[in-house]
């Protein structure tokens, strides 16, 4: 479980393709802290720490992950958003994020708007997934690449999302411009909610 708060951009060093699955090697400022079977969320992805060295830690992606997620499409030094999972003695500053994504969305716009940025993502709209809570809603809560964040500007197949300086340094979406493929985790919340709705 974990809140969408991102800790930082981890580097990618290595990558290594084992039949289906796909191996992460990383670069972070809390490598000796983490142990092995840790989870640890990467642009949004819950994956497992399967080995540690000093500096670098490595993850594992199955085949049904990098279908549904960005995951295969990084390359040796991209930046990652990593988070490790929550503690339940503090506060939830983010929302409920499960790590498991539900689907990616492209980035068709970017926009500065006096020292933050708009950022509009558009994702495949299926009505069936939809009326399961497969969608967003306005100033509902979405994560993007691992991030959670507010909804504005909510359309059946695409939303917008603002970035404060902080959240722009800190992760990935410094790196993010027009045809950028993210991870999308939608409100574990609402899909309960809708799921309910159809025992009416």
């Amino acid at each position: 479980m974990f809140s969408g708060i991102v800790e930082e951009a981890a580097t990618i060093v290595a990558l290594e393709q084992d039949k289906g699955n796909l191996h992460l090697t990383l670069r972070c400022s809390f490598v000796n802290e983490l142990k092995i079977d840790q989870s640890v969320a990467h642009n949004g992805v819950c994956l497992t720490v399967v080995r540690r060295t000093d500096d670098t830690y490595t993850v594992t992606a199955v085949r049904e992950t990098l279908e549904r997620s960005n995951l295969g499409h990084l390359h040796v030094g991209d930046r990652v958003n990593v988070e490790r999972s929550m503690l339940m003695n503090g506060r939830l500053d983010g929302h409920i994020v499960q790590g498991h994504v539900d689907q990616t969305a492209v980035c068709t716009d970017v926009r500065e708007a006096d020292g933050s940025w708009y950022y509009t993502f558009s994702y495949t709209a299926d009505p069936e997934m939809a009326r399961q809570g497969y969608m967003t809603v306005e100033k509902g809560s979405v994560t993007v690449n691992g991030v959670s964040l507010t909804v504005c500007n909510s359309r059946a197949d695409s939303f917008e999302v603002a970035i404060i300086p902080y959240t722009h340094d800190l992760t990935n979406f410094n790196a993010i411009v027009k045809g950028t493929v993210v991870n999308l985790e939608f409100d574990i919340i609402g899909k309960y909610i809708s799921r309910l709705m159809t025992f009416k």
